[in-house]
């Protein structure tokens, strides 16, 4: 979907109280987490040479607003969750929401960088080339619908999505 068939909600920041209970979780699962969901989703559209500039990169994906960062490195085929990084080689900040939107392609990152609610931080070159990749990318990654449960068993089994009952609308992705 491109932005444009999205209407971008009022800016969004968690509250402070939030923020604290996030920060007091350990970092790794977050970032096992999220590193999976990158593979899963990313990784094997990466561009060869996106992926030998990667190569052993430590990168780190700081939630302001949630005060959780998520570090990882490229390990040659997939992204591996690391350690935290003081001086990771890229650093990306945003709130949340912003996170959210970006994902989605309901926002332009090109915008949130000029409005300062996206910073990059440490080698720009690199940024630049995993932002031009990621935008090359076109992928429905955020869309509930691409995660609902029937669009998700259509694409892992076809034929078995056909023969199941419908699922309730809360699973659907759609509201009734």
């Amino acid at each position: 979907m491109s932005p444009a068939s999205y209407s971008t909600p009022a800016s969004f920041t968690l509250p402070r109280p939030v923020g604290a209970v996030l920060a007091r979780l350990p970092a790794y699962p977050g970032s096992l987490l999220l590193v999976g969901a990158i593979n899963l989703a990313l990784a094997r559209h990466l561009p060869e040479d996106v992926r030998a500039l990667l190569q052993d990169k430590r990168l780190s994906i700081r939630v302001r607003d949630a005060r959780v960062a998520f570090d990882f490195v490229w390990r040659g085929q997939r992204f591996a969750p690391s350690a935290p990084h003081a001086q990771p080689d890229l650093a990306i900040s945003a709130n949340a929401q912003d996170f959210v939107l970006l994902a989605q392609r309901r926002q332009d990152p090109d915008t949130l960088f000029f409005n300062r609610r996206l910073v990059m931080e440490g080698d720009t070159e690199l940024g630049l080339v995993v932002k031009n990749a990621l935008d090359a990318i076109e992928l429905p990654v955020l869309d509930p619908r691409h995660w609902a449960p029937r669009a998700v068993l259509a694409r892992w089994a076809p034929g078995l999505a056909d023969r199941l009952p419908p699922f309730p609308p809360f699973f659907s992705g759609r509201r009734s």
